[in-house]
């Protein structure tokens, strides 16, 4: 039965003007509706985050942190029921459901504990600047259908502790967990304080070139994020821009193939590989390359390909129809280009269900080693020399995240050294941390998310320059 799903506009829960269908992508059928609205509704998000936004900045930080741990404890408390719908509306299984959930608490937690502290920049002979930092107004944050909820708390925590109003716009696609949000939002946060409105994609150049709006947070793909960077340009906004990335892993040749092969699986495959820092391709040395092949083409053959809701299931659905033709296409160019070792085909069965897919043998130009496929879909490349593999991996438009795999460390380090990218971890994957900063670079992205940096992408340096006036 369809739940009454409401928006949340200065601090009341409001219908749209219609309501549009939320689809289960392990069915592909609707099992859920969301409000639409409009862009007079959306005028009145941001107006009532403007009208709160003076008060909510004038509230002491410790009050503001307090209501944060609040909106963390309330999510946590309700944890299970968050859970089965994410994966009703996303399709993960639950365990990564559960685990999106609580990672958002977490992500809460930590922005709640953050301080910007003011600088003393010159104290000398009676001449002192201070460096202090103000919210910037009213953020609209845009986020994707991939983790709909923690993308949206990587914005909100340091958007609410530094002083700052939001109106929230989620995925058309993945609407629901955050407007359950915003009914636990509703009885702790000042009116105005956090606007939650759904559209179907309709809304965003209202949000992006509003003059009330000061900044714009998203996550999703480059394509999108550069439509928002222009249209911020029109009011010179601050953007926090989180785009996509090709993903690459290199595989050194000191390494017990198998056991670095169901390490990079799982940074592969998680969430359908539908995540940004996956690693969308792998370059192994020619000596171990059949051996880690082989063994990737094991795990793939072993997955538990099913709807996230059901125990024991490894790899839900991919989440949207578009997506699900996206995949498709690149496997069955992949196909007429290398060698499927694993997957290649969708599943006979309801629902936007890919096999996870192995390929080898592919060039370098292929589409799918080109492009971010964002599917549970790995091509593995060879190579023999580590710096033209350097190369090839840096030789992209994306700079996200990448990996090194290697059993000697400093040897590791040193190539990581080498990548071209926001962030690269060293035998290990997908390893975030809401303490530690997250960029891109080149077409990945502007700005940070998580840790102190994130923090003060919220705020704007106030530079205040004292001396004293002489005596008469």
């Amino acid at each position: 039965m369809d739940r009454n799903y409401q928006m949340l506009i200065g601090g009341e829960l409001t219908p749209g003007v219609s309501r549009f269908d939320v689809v289960n992508p392990a069915t592909a059928q609707p099992f859920a509706s969301c409000p639409k609205a409009d862009e007079a509704l959306a005028e009145r998000a941001i107006a009532a985050a403007k009208k709160a936004q003076p008060g909510w900045a004038a509230t002491p930080v410790e009050a503001r942190a307090g209501l944060v741990l609040k909106l963390a404890d309330a999510l946590e408390a309700r944890v299970g029921e968050f859970a089965s719908l994410l994966t009703a509306e996303q399709g993960k299984p639950l365990d990564q459901a559960a685990y999106e959930i609580m990672g958002s608490v977490f992500t809460l937690r930590a922005f709640a504990a953050m301080r910007v502290e003011p600088k003393t920049l010159k104290d000398q002979g009676g001449y002192k600047v201070i460096e202090h930092r103000t919210p910037l107004g009213v953020v609209a944050s845009i986020t994707p259908w991939n983790f709909p909820l923690i993308l949206l708390m990587n914005k909100l925590g340091p958007a609410l502790v530094t002083g700052n109003t939001m109106v929230a716009k989620p995925a058309p696609t993945t609407p629901l967990t955050t407007l359950l949000f915003g009914e636990l939002a509703k009885d702790i946060l000042p009116a105005g304080v956090l606007n939650i409105v759904c559209d179907q994609n309709e809304l965003g150049p209202l949000l992006t070139g509003h003059k009330d709006v000061a900044k714009v947070a998203f996550t999703g793909s480059t394509a999108t994020g550069k439509k928002v960077m222009a249209s911020s340009a029109g009011t010179v906004k601050r953007v926090t821009l989180e785009l996509g990335g090709n993903d690459a892993a290199i595989v050194l040749d000191d390494v017990d193939p198998r056991q670095v092969a169901r390490k990079v699986y799982q940074g592969a495959m998680t969430n359908a590989g539908q995540i940004c820092v996956a690693v969308k391709r792998a370059y192994v040395p020619s000596p171990i390359y059949d051996d880690f092949c082989d063994e990737l083409a094991k795990l793939a053959k072993e997955a538990i390909v099913d709807d996230g809701a059901k125990q024991g299931t490894t790899i839900g659905p991919v989440q949207n129809r578009m997506q699900f033709d996206k995949v498709s296409a690149l496997i069955a160019d992949a196909r007429t280009r290398g060698t499927v070792l694993a997957g290649g085909e969708p599943l006979d069965r309801p629902g936007y269900f890919i096999a996870p897919t192995i390929v080898r043998d592919l060039p370098e130009d292929a589409p799918l080693v080109q492009e971010e496929q964002f599917g549970p879909v790995l091509p593995v490349l060879k190579y023999d020399d580590i710096e033209d593999v350097i190369a090839r991996a840096n030789d992209s438009d994306y700079g996200l995240a990448g990996t090194v795999w290697g059993k000697d460390v400093e040897r590791a380090t040193a190539v990581a050294m080498k990548i071209d990218t926001g962030t690269v971890w060293v035998n290990q994957h997908l390893a975030i941390d809401a303490n530690i900063p997250f960029r891109g670079v080149k077409q990945s992205g502007l700005g940070a998310e998580l840790g102190e940096a994130g923090l003060l992408e919220y705020t704007q340096a106030h530079i205040v320059n004292i001396v004293a006036l002489e005596d008469a």
